[in-house]
C-alpha cells in the first residue's frame, strides 16, 4: 500500500487491497516450487505486515517509533538522494517507506524469532534501520544480509520492470522464453552466470573463459539447462533445450524459413543493429529499420533488440552456424555465415 522509493525516480502507483492479495497468491504459489509452506517447524510461512499496519494508531506509532528516526539521517539514503537531486517529487507517503520496513522487521522479530532479514543491495538502507529500530527498542541483536543486484557486463540492471525482464513464474515468462534468455546471454556474462546461477564444477566453466563467438555456444547451451532445470526442473529444461534445437536445426529450416548467406568477416567485429537488419530482404532502408527497432518490432534469436545501435557479431549465431531475425510475429530469416 506504501511504494518503495528505492532506486525509483517516480512514484510507484498505489495497489488496491484486491491487487496485493492476488499478488501474494502469486509470490506463494511462484515460491512453492522451491520452499515448502505449511505448519511444521521448518517450514515457511508467508504473513502479510497488514496484520500489525493495518491496527496502528498513528499518534501512538509516531510518539513510540518516531523518535528512534532522524530527518537528518534519512535524507542521506539513496532513495531519498536521488529524487533531491534530479528535483524529482518524494510524497512524505514514500518517505515513510523506511519506517514502515523497519518496523514489519521489529513486528517479525517479535512475532516469528525471525532475526535475518535478507534483500538485494539497494534495501541496505531500510535493512539497517529495522535493525537499529530493533536494537533500540527491544534490545535485539537482528541481523542483515544483502546480495548485489544482478547487472549485465554493460552494467545495466536486470529489473523486472526492463522490457527484457526474466520472470519465475512460468505465467511471465514461459520455460521456453526463459531457456532462450539464458542462451541469448552475452559472451562477457556467461561464465559470471554459470558460477552464480549453476553447480557446474569451476574447472569446466573455466575452459570457457578465454573462448568467445560461436565456440561459445556449447556454454550457453548448458547455462540456459541448468538455470532452467534450477527453476523449473530437469524434464522441462530438457524439453525446453529440444524445443530450440529443433527450432534451429538445418533440416527444419531449409524448407521453413527464407535463408541468406553473410560472410563471416562482416560480422567479426559487430555491426550496428540496424544495419545488419539494413542487409535484409525484411526492410528497405535503414530508417525503416531504425523504425522497427525503436517500436520493439525485431529480434535476434527471439530476444527483442531495444537499441538500434547495439552491436550484432557472429556471437549471435546458434550451434547450427544461423542468426534468426524476425520483424512483427510472422516474418522470419535465417542468416547463414559462411
Amino acid at each position: 500500500k506504501v511504494g518503495d522509493p528505492s532506486g525509483k525516480d517516480e512514484s510507484r502507483k498505489l495497489l488496491t487491497s484486491e491487487i496485493i492479495n492476488k499478488n501474494m497468491e502469486g509470490i506463494k504459489k511462484c515460491f512453492s516450487n522451491y520452499l515448502e509452506f505449511g505448519s511444521k517447524k521448518s517450514d515457511a510461512i508467508m504473513v502479510d505486515n497488514a496484520d500489525w499496519l493495518d491496527r496502528l494508531s498513528y499518534i501512538d506509532f509516531l510518539r513510540e517509533y518516531g523518535q528512534h528516526f532522524t530527518i537528518n539521517k534519512m535524507i542521506k539514503f539513496d532513495s531519498v538522494q536521488l529524487r533531491l537531486e534530479r528535483e524529482q517529487p518524494l510524497s512524505f507517503l514514500e518517505f515513510n517507506y523506511m519506517v514502515l520496513q523497519a518496523f514489519d522487521f521489529l513486528e517479525l522479530a517479535r512475532r516469528y524469532k525471525c532475526n535475518m532479514q535478507m534483500g538485494g543491495s539497494d534495501q541496505w538502507g531500510n535493512i539497517i534501520n529495522g535493525i537499529e529500530l530493533g536494537r533500540k527498542t527491544d534490545g535485539l541483536n537482528l541481523l542483515g544480509l544483502t546480495s548485489p543486484l544482478l547487472t549485465s557486463s554493460s552494467g545495466a540492471k536486470m529489473g523486472k520492470t526492463a522490457s527484457g525482464a526474466i520472470w519465475l513464474d512460468q505465467e511471465r515468462t514461459p520455460a521456453y522464453e526463459f531457456w532462450q534468455y539464458w542462451r541469448n546471454t552475452d559472451d562477457q556474462d556467461v561464465c559470471k552466470f554459470l558460477k552464480l546461477f549453476t553447480e557446474v564444477n569451476l574447472d569446466e566453466i573455466s575452459k570457457f573463459e578465454k573462448i568467445r563467438g560461436s565456440e561459445l555456444n556449447e556454454a550457453k547451451i548448458m547455462l540456459a539447462t541448468e538455470v532452467t532445470s534450477l527453476c523449473h526442473g530437469k524434464e522441462i529444461a530438457l524439453a525446453s533445450e529440444k524445443v530450440a534445437r529443433d527450432t534451429f536445426s538445418d533440416s527444419k529450416f531449409s524448407s521453413d524459413l527464407p535463408t541468406t548467406n553473410l560472410p563471416r568477416e562482416d560480422l567479426t567485429d559487430g555491426v550496428p543493429a540496424f544495419e545488419l537488419l539494413n542487409k535484409t530482404e525484411l526492410v528497405k532502408s535503414k530508417a525503416e529499420a531504425r523504425r522497427l527497432i525503436k517500436g520493439g518490432g525485431f529480434r535476434i534469436n527471439d530476444k527483442i533488440i531495444e537499441n538500434e545501435l547495439e552491436a550484432i557479431s557472429d556471437a549471435a549465431e546458434n550451434q547450427d552456424g544461423f542468426i534468426k531475425l524476425s520483424v512483427g510475429k510472422k516474418r522470419h530469416l535465417l542468416i547463414k555465415l559462411i
